[in-house]
């Protein structure tokens, strides 16, 4: 059994107006130096596989088919044992 952690973001080039809201949020408190402020997601699944290869290979095709638009989204992927 593996634990796959997938961290989901808006690519670069895509506007992000909840990251901007915050990094309003953020200058409203008074809090200095904080910009280019990105919101994402983070998902954990665990994958049944014989091997990390095996499971990586599954959990990248629920990335790809599921969890990330491809269009807009990028997507970071870490597997390891359960």
């Amino acid at each position: 059994m593996f634990l796959a952690k997938v961290h989901v973001t808006l690519r670069k080039s895509i506007l992000d107006p909840q990251g901007k809201a915050v990094e309003h949020a953020v200058a409203t408190l008074g809090v200095v130096g904080v910009d280019e402020v990105r919101i994402g997601k983070y998902i954990e699944f665990r994958v049944d596989g014989k091997s990390e290869q095996e499971a990586r290979e599954a959990a990248e095709q629920v990335c790809r088919k599921l969890l990330a638009n491809p269009v807009m989204e990028d997507f970071s992927l870490v597997v390891e044992p359960q």
